[in-house]
């Protein structure tokens, strides 16, 4: 089925995206791409800085190769331009008055400063959405500072809750900050769009990194509001209520770890029966554990060697099971407990295999497939889809700049040997 035929019956089918992002705002185009915008990736035509990125394709360090820009770049068509040049603003204006959105992560006052800002912009397309993703936003002391994923994670407050509580934060490993404001980029491009259908305006949709990670503090205020106390970073452990008296979230098994919590009060007594009578099962209950009055189990007055005692028996089972046994476990006496999936895991789990998750899509170039993540959501008549890998360095300069602006081949030569395009 074509690209068309594929992206007919998708929910931005017929809005087109212009895409300047580096790879502080990739995902936000790629979840317009999902959604069935024509996204338009605009590159230097020396090829983004994103392509030098690894980790690379069977560890061939080459631009055409990278894992980051294959992850982030699907469902987007190519072009090559430098909009800091005389004719490249003009193409790009151009381009603007046939779209719908733009979507940049340039420095604040970068594309005013080349006449290509908002208000410039807006002249020559009133609907246009023109969102930017920057580190700190368009305004304030810090607008014009750099600043890389750990510095979002840091600044936002997330570092703080990351790590052992008696060693300095760590960060997660892989980045994360800029994916969180490409999200919500995403989310406000859309909001602005609803506007503009329904009154002909465009708007400006100015996303902090910052903010973003900020906003990933869900559980620091409502902890507050029960503890009066901070939310602090306690590693593998749950913060304990009331005593402080820290308990164990993330578990050892045989191969791997699981996640299980022991919680009080009487609705959670049933399940601290159910396990017992597991460990009694096993053979691994004594008469500490088989002695606790669940239903009087108070968790605001519990202190470090309750929490110890109890974790020491159950560590027990969980150290002569594997995860899926425990998980299988879990299920058959009715609790709380999951596996910690490995990559591997994932690709095996036969809920996300059932629900068709893990796409095959075909590299050409490469002659070869790849497994990618599907879709974010399953959307009945609108469906959300890959259609196809991310581009090539320039690929689709002669669609866009032949066919789509009319260019001849002779001035698309003149345009090319200028380092215009």
């Amino acid at each position: 089925m074509s690209d068309t035929a594929n992206r007919r019956d998708q929910a931005l089918s017929s809005y087109r995206v212009l895409d300047l992002t580096d790879e502080k705002g990739y995902l936000c185009g790629r979840i317009l791409g999902d959604l069935g915008a024509d996204v338009i990736k605009i590159e230097s035509p020396q090829g983004d800085p994103g392509r030098n990125i690894g980790p690379f394709y069977k560890d061939m360090d080459d631009p055409e190769k990278s894992l980051l820009w294959f992850a982030y770049n699907y469902n987007k068509r190519g072009i090559t331009l430098d909009i800091t040049k005389d004719a490249g603003k003009e193409i790009l204006k151009k381009l603007v008055r046939r779209a719908d959105f733009l979507i940049e992560s340039f420095p604040p006052g970068f594309l005013d400063g080349l006449g290509l800002g908002y208000e410039d912009l807006r002249q020559v397309n009133e609907r246009l959405i023109h969102t930017s993703i920057t580190p700190f936003g368009q305004d304030g002391p810090y607008r014009d500072y750099k600043g890389p994923d750990l510095i979002g994670m840091a600044l936002g407050g997330y570092l703080y809750l990351t790590g052992d509580i008696d060693r300095p934060p760590v960060r997660i490993s892989a980045p994360q900050a800029y994916l969180h404001a490409s999200t919500d980029a995403a989310v406000g491009t859309l909001m602005a769009h609803y506007h503009a259908v329904s009154t002909g305006e465009g708007q400006h949709v100015d996303v902090s990194m910052q903010q973003s990670v900020v906003l990933l503090l869900m559980m620091a205020r409502p902890y507050w509001e029960l503890t009066g106390t901070y939310l602090k970073r306690t590693g593998s452990f749950r913060s304990g209520i009331g005593s402080g008296a820290l308990q164990p979230q993330t578990w050892p098994c045989k191969d791997g770890c699981v996640s299980y919590a022991v919680f009080g009060g009487p609705q959670f007594a049933p399940f601290n029966r159910a396990m017992v009578k597991w460990l009694e099962m096993e053979g691994l209950a004594d008469e500490f554990i088989t002695s606790i009055d669940w239903d009087t189990v108070d968790m605001m007055t519990l202190d470090k060697g309750f929490h110890d005692a109890v974790s020491e028996r159950i560590s027990k089972l969980f150290l002569s099971h594997t995860k899926d046994e425990l998980y299988q476990g879990a299920i058959a006496h009715g609790l709380m407990l999951y596996p910690g999936n490995s990559i591997e895991d994932l690709l095996a789990s036969p809920q996300l295999q059932s629900r068709g998750f893990w796409v095959e899509v075909e590299h050409p170039e490469l002659s070869d497939k790849i497994t990618y993540p599907g879709s974010f959501a399953h959307i009945s008549d609108t469906p959300c889809l890959i259609r196809f890998r991310a581009p090539c360095i320039g690929e689709h300069n002669e669609t866009i700049y032949g066919q789509e602006l009319g260019m001849l081949p002779h001035e698309r030569i003149d345009l090319k040997m200028e380092g215009v395009i």
